[in-house]
């Protein structure tokens, strides 16, 4: 998308972000982990997906909300209700909110047909205590 050549000067980054919710399960593979970490348990994950850029489109638009929308939906499809730990991304991996962060993130870079971003940040949130996020230039 080209840039906006109608806004004017300016000197900071813009940001966006969207979120989606959704319960899936795991368990940690670490050695002796705490209950019930070790076992499978459930969590309210809260997805939550941040555009950066210094430019917004043609249009004025940092990236299409309806397209990330469309794109979480497809992420919420993938991982609601499921054991992460069975799925083929997280083979090999102690499934933690980093690794989840990641393989999100990756994926929605890889995905996302708008080019205007700069970055993009995916923060997973297991619990209102706990979260972790990856940052990827894209």
């Amino acid at each position: 998308m080209p840039a906006d050549t109608t806004a004017d000067a300016h000197d900071g980054t813009y940001e966006l972000t969207v979120t989606r919710e959704f319960i899936a399960q795991h368990y940690l593979t670490v050695p002796d982990p705490e209950p019930p970490e070790g076992d499978i348990h459930s969590h309210r994950f809260t997805i939550e997906v941040e555009f950066a850029a210094d430019s917004l489109g043609e249009y004025g638009y940092l990236v299409d909300i309806t397209e990330v929308e469309a794109l979480l939906d497809d992420v919420e499809g993938r991982y609601r209700d499921t054991l992460l730990n069975d799925l083929p991304e997280f083979e090999g991996l102690n499934p933690s909110v980093e690794h989840f962060a990641r393989i999100v993130c990756d994926r929605f870079c890889e995905e996302l047909s708008d080019d205007s971003p700069d970055e993009v940040t995916v923060r997973v949130r297991e619990d209102d205590l706990a979260w972790a996020s990856y940052r990827r230039a894209t």
